[in-house]
């Protein structure tokens, strides 16, 4: 039986649920055992999911691996165990192709900084005259875009910079936009 994307996000939620009722058990022994017994299986099929890569490299190439990166439970799967085929700066750089045209829309753009302790860092130039809500829309924007092709960041980092208009090269921290919008 094979689910659509919304059944699978409900599966999630529903193992989810049953991890934090395996958590809440009093009987340390039955946790212990639950934990043991998951991490067994986790580290099957990660073996398996790892074999399969393998194979599909070997037999299929790159457009099978590139289809495995674009189904979004397949691509949860291979970061899980650390399998993922496309690294994660190439997941980030895609993705902030994709927004780039709404950003540039709005008058702005994006820069990718690179990736430190687990944080995307970026450099937003211009947005809509500098008006803070348009700069606090584009960033979630592009911040949602950034964690949904790479789930395995942390986030996009507290030192995230936004460009002022005139291109002095003055950068003022994501946290006054921030600020400045939740006025």
């Amino acid at each position: 039986m094979r689910l659509e994307n919304g059944e699978v996000r409900q599966q999630v939620a529903r193992v989810d649920a049953l991890l934090d009722r395996i958590d809440a058990l009093e009987d340390r022994e039955a946790r212990a055992s639950a934990a043991e017994a998951l991490e067994g299986l986790l580290a099957l099929y990660g073996e398996g999911l790892a074999r399969i890569v393998e194979s599909a490299a070997r037999l299929g190439g790159e457009p099978v691996l590139r289809a495995f990166a674009e189904d979004e439970l397949v691509s949860h799967l291979l970061l899980l165990h650390g399998l993922h085929p496309v690294d994660v700066e190439s997941r980030v750089r895609e993705a902030l192709q994709e927004v780039r045209p709404h950003v540039e829309a709005h008058g702005g753009d994006v820069e990718f900084l690179g990736i430190e302790d687990g944080y995307a860092r970026l450099r937003l130039r211009g947005s809509c005259g500098g008006c803070p809500s348009s700069s606090a829309a584009l960033r979630s924007t592009i911040e949602q875009a950034v964690l949904r092709a790479a789930p395995d960041l942390l986030g996009i980092g507290e030192d995230v910079e936004q460009e002022s208009p005139s291109g002095s090269g003055t950068f003022v921290p994501l946290a006054t936009f921030a600020a400045r919008s939740a006025a």
